[in-house]
């Protein structure tokens, strides 16, 4: 890279951190904080001990906004200074090797802070419960959840998200019936809340002798993990719970006792399993929290259609539609329905890269909000 190029794109760079400045009102988040950090200091504070949890998460996820935001300001500055080095004096190999690659981290970081400024709304920066349903077709379908289930996976390390599998039930022959995992990390809902709906695959089956092209389905459902505060009564008449023999993915977690439990919300028909742990108590315990949390997220999903056919709205795309296309044969392409992203590299994305797709889904929502 040429230093007029690197110029440019510090340039370039330089127009969209003015634009995050503009947004992000620095002077405004500051004395927020500095308010959370008065209230702290009060003699009284923790008498309501749930509004005051609520004011230290919310005073950290401040601070670590604006430290990221001051660390952006601060790698511009030294990005600046070194540019000027090179300008000034003979042209320094190791110093332009050191801008270049600056240049290319500080695109990376401005990204992913401009990404963050839209996970507005509530839970974004909870952990996220994910759960893979295939459809009809048997073993195809169950071979395709086991393969989204892969690239969730892969895309959770990728992120540096701790990935625990709550419930897995093995297919027929191969793949998988259902999945329940949980991405844990920072933001992990805000950014996989994208995936929610039903995924469609076009390949030639393996598992076809006659080598004939297949169309399978997944439904995936994504939640957030909400803590033991949540206020949503469920009464012990309205529930029945099923203990079974834990099993897991290549016999992992298989245990000799029925500690894996499952629990049926009669009102709703809601149904939750949990299997990772080895107490059943335990089990339960987690499997009672995934309850409370789904039947929260069908009162908020209640509220927000209402809301939806008092305006008139109609959607493009609804509850449990097909969100994406991954097209294997006769040419590789995965495509977003909502927001008309193509991809090309389909292995890329079934290795985990699904950023840019969720970076267009982030968008995409907030000019149909």
């Amino acid at each position: 890279m040429e230093l007029i190029e690197v110029k440019q794109a510090l340039n370039t760079l330089k127009e969209k951190l003015d634009e995050i400045t503009k947004s992000f009102n620095i002077d405004k988040i500051t004395k927020t904080i500095t308010t959370y950090e008065e209230e702290m200091s009060s003699p009284d504070f923790w008498s309501d001990r749930r509004e005051a949890k609520n004011v230290i998460d919310e005073a950290n996820l401040l601070k670590s906004k604006k430290e990221r935001y001051d660390e952006l300001v601060t790698l511009y500055e030294e990005l600046e200074v070194t540019y000027s080095l090179l300008n000034d004096e003979e042209m320094d190999e190791t110093l332009k090797k050191e801008l270049v690659d600056g240049t290319e981290e500080f695109k990376q970081k401005i990204h992913e802070f401009d990404l963050q400024l839209l996970l507005t709304e509530p839970y974004d920066q909870n952990n996220a419960i994910v759960e893979l349903h295939p459809g009809a077709g048997g073993t195809e379908s169950q071979d395709w959840g086991e393969m989204l289930l892969r690239m969730y996976t892969r895309y959770a390390e990728k992120k540096g998200y701790k990935v625990e599998i709550l419930d897995y039930q093995n297919g027929d022959e191969a793949g998988i019936k259902s999945v329940t995992l949980i991405l844990k990390g920072e933001n992990a809902y805000g950014y996989i809340k994208s995936e929610k709906g039903v995924h469609r695959l076009v390949r030639i089956s393996p598992f076809d002798s006659s080598g004939r092209r297949h169309t399978s389905f997944v439904s995936v459902d994504v939640m957030p993990e909400i803590n033991d505060d949540i206020e949503i009564e469920v009464k012990s008449e309205d529930i029945k719970v099923d203990t079974y023999r834990a099993s897991g993915a290549g016999g992992q977690h298989v245990n000799t006792t029925d500690s894996a439990v499952r629990i049926t919300h009669t009102p709703t028909g809601t149904v939750v399993t949990c299997q990772n742990e080895r107490s059943q108590i335990k089990n339960r315990e987690r499997a009672m929290q995934m309850l409370k949390t789904k039947l929260y997220q069908v009162e908020v999903e209640k509220k927000q259609e209402e809301i939806a056919n008092l305006r008139g709205e109609q959607k493009e795309i609804g509850w449990g539609s097909q969100i994406r296309s991954y097209v294997f044969h006769p040419y590789s392409m995965v495509k977003d329905h909502r927001t008309h992203l193509d991809v090309g590299n389909t292995q890329a994305v079934m290795d985990g890269d699904l950023d840019q797709f969720i970076d267009a889904y982030l968008r995409w929502r907030l000019e149909n909000s």
